[in-house]
């Protein structure tokens, strides 16, 4: 990345031609013979002679076995230590922020980082986040050099071109000195609900480049040596519709890095800062022997899988997302190369958003007790080429690619490796939140209010079990507004909120269930827009198992009959991507919810219990017929005898 003479603004944004990671120091990197930029002797091996033997490429000593000086039992111990710290530090931001994506959704993570900016702790809140603040501590650090921090720094970042995810998630970066000398950081990032741009709400489905999607904020300190900075506050707070409620929720994001500040210095003086440092490097490379050794029972080979977003919002049009898994030893390389060109529409996504979703998919299939640190993220390598869909080029747009590409991408990894353990690996989860963003001014207060709605989709049907129904996708433990909140601060009469039966795929082990809901208009109008997909492209079964149902948004206007969506009625051109769509009293909107794909083949399902599926609500009486073979009689009506 190089910056103008004068240091204020960014000329290119240079990346290595193999992996795709930002090079902050040009002269430190390789210039290949065939043209462009590598971060490393790695990538330029990799990039002069294509995918090969993944454990011979490395060049790396067998660090499956821990050999660290801090017992086992000792790590446990402050692993646990650590986790607790993160996990207090989010439940500040939950009880202490002004917003429902906060205090209701749970749209934030909370992490601890070592002097390096390593991560060495991290809460289980969002797990998109919790892979992806690495790359964003990193470009921080990157940044901000050691020596012109200061105690009581407080930094600030949602760049998505420089380390970031997209444009409303902000990460707030506090770094940690004891006796003066730097101990570490404490970050804790979180979706703000509203940045300005184009749409209350921020999630301009219709953007084509960065500039309409929002305050865009390079790492600045927010606070300096323990004082707000107050141009920084103001500035970011006069470019924004809700600035009481932005005010609110970022006090809570710096009061939980001043909890984690507070809390890692208890255990410092506990351990001594040699000690400490010790043991969390200790503690890193315990993580990455312990994931070594579970990449070591993947078969060795390359495993390919594909699939798409079904268009960007501006144009319709699929973009496919190819992955080949290569697995050797006790490595992994996860390679993007193939996938489609970035797109006009929002649909882009920054580095940080695949290399989070390949660390989130090997999460997802091995140990779960092994700790979630930097260190069990050293064996997995992530290939993104520069200018395609899942590495933006500025200032191209990217706000809607995190929550939705995420998912996507998770599933695509697990699809690939599937073909290696396919015992392990679940079938499609419903892959979209069906973000509906939507503000207005309050009659009763005059002052503006905007809200960020999520929804949640079934599971994959599992070796084993079920699909679970209506939860978060695979990239966030994210929650649904409750009903009483909803209508409380919003004008919004929520008629319908319920499980969509037959939406999961059929299988031996069913997928689960989507939500849907309707609400009815009560304001005099409100702006609305959508970020969403599976509209097209159903979730895919595994192992014999079928796809899942669609989802769907649809209006039915006030005094009218029929149910249609966002094209028919609004004339945009994706049915799950569109903005500022005005919503009138008297007018409905229907989000229904794509259901999990099935696992196995649906004809070793049992027949009592798709009996029991149909009694419970979740299968008709045809889709019990239809794809499972069994005939459940319709019990009669009282008194039709």
């Amino acid at each position: 990345m190089r910056f103008a003479a004068n240091g204020f603004y960014v000329e290119s944004y240079d990346k290595c031609c193999n992996c795709g990671v930002l090079l902050y120091r040009r002269d430190a990197a390789i210039e290949r013979d065939k043209g462009g930029l590598v971060c490393g002797e790695w990538c330029l091996q990799w990039a002069e002679n294509g995918a090969q033997d993944v454990a011979a490429s490395s060049g790396a000593v067998d660090r499956a076995t821990y050999r660290g000086k801090t017992d086992v039992v000792d790590l446990k111990i402050l692993d646990g230590n650590l986790a607790s710290i993160c996990r207090d530090m989010g439940v500040t931001v939950m009880r202490t922020a002004y917003s429902p994506i906060f205090s209701e959704s749970l749209d934030f993570t909370c992490g601890l980082f070592d002097a390096s900016g390593a991560m060495i702790a991290v809460g289980d809140f969002c797990p998109s986040m919790i892979g992806g603040m690495p790359l964003i501590v990193q470009a921080i650090v990157d940044e901000y050099p050691v020596e012109t921090l200061e105690e009581g720094d407080v930094i600030v970042h949602n760049d998505p071109y420089r380390g970031g995810m997209h444009t409303p998630e902000h990460t707030f970066l506090k770094p940690i000195f004891r006796q003066g000398a730097l101990v570490g950081f404490a970050g804790a990032i979180g979706h703000i609900g509203e940045i300005g741009g184009m749409v209350p709400g921020s999630f301009f489905a219709e953007a084509t480049e960065a500039f309409s999607e929002g305050l865009r904020i390079p790492p600045v300190r927010i606070k300096r040596a323990g004082q707000d900075c107050p141009d920084v506050w103001k500035m970011m707070l006069a470019n924004v519709r809700t600035p009481r409620a932005n005010y609110g929720d970022y006090r809570a994001l710096i009061a939980a890095v001043d909890l984690g500040e507070r809390r890692l210095l208890e255990l410092v003086e506990r351990y001594g800062a040699t000690g400490f440092a010790g043991a969390a490097a200790d503690l890193l490379d315990y993580s990455e022997a312990r994931m070594r050794a579970e990449i070591a029972d993947i078969p060795d080979g390359r495993y390919a899988f594909e699939d798409m977003m079904e268009d960007d919002g501006v144009e319709a049009r699929a973009l496919p997302i190819r992955t080949a898994v290569h697995v050797g030893g006790n490595e992994a390389v996860v390679d993007f190369n193939g996938t489609a060109p970035q797109a006009r529409g929002p649909m882009n996504t920054p580095l940080s958003v695949p290399q989070a979703a390949a660390f989130n998919a090997f999460l997802q299939i091995t140990d779960f007790t092994i700790p979630k640190n930097a260190g069990c993220f050293r064996p997995i390598r992530v290939l993104v080429p520069p200018g395609c869909l899942l590495n933006v080029e500025f200032p191209a747009p990217s706000v809607g690619g995190n929550t939705e590409c995420h998912p996507r991408i998770v599933y695509t990894v697990l699809g690939a490796l599937a073909q290696a353990v396919p015992d392990r690996v679940p079938a499609a989860d419903g892959g979209t939140w069906s973000n509906f963003l939507f503000g207005g001014t309050d009659p009763r207060t005059g002052e503006y209010y905007t809200s960020y709605d999520l929804h949640t989709v079934g599971w994959g049907g599992r070796n084993g079990a079920d699909g679970n129904d209506a939860v978060s996708s695979m990239n966030g433990n994210c929650r649904t507004i409750p009903v009483e909140v909803y209508e409380t601060r919003y004008p919004w009469l929520v008629e319908d909120w319920s499980l969509v039966p037959d939406s999961g795929g059929a299988g031996e082990f069913r997928g689960g269930l989507g939500m849907q809901k309707t609400i009815l208009c009560r304001a005099d109008e409100v702006v609305v827009s959508h970020v969403g997909d599976r509209q097209q492209v159903a979730p895919w079964g595994l192992n014999g198992g079928g796809v899942a149902a669609l989802a769907a948004t649809r209006f039915k206007l006030a005094g009218g009959e029929d149910w249609n969506d966002a094209r028919e009625t609004y004339g945009k051109v994706s049915p799950s991507k569109f903005a500022n769509v005005v919503v009138r009293a008297g007018d409905r909107v229907h989000i229904a919810m794509p259901g999990g794909g099935g696992w196995g083949d649906p004809a070793r399902r049992p027949p009592e219990t798709v009996v029991d599926d149909v009694l419970d609500g979740y299968l008709s009486h045809e889709a019990a017929q239809r794809a499972y073979g069994v005939a459940v009689p319709v019990p009669e009506k009282p008194g039709s005898a």
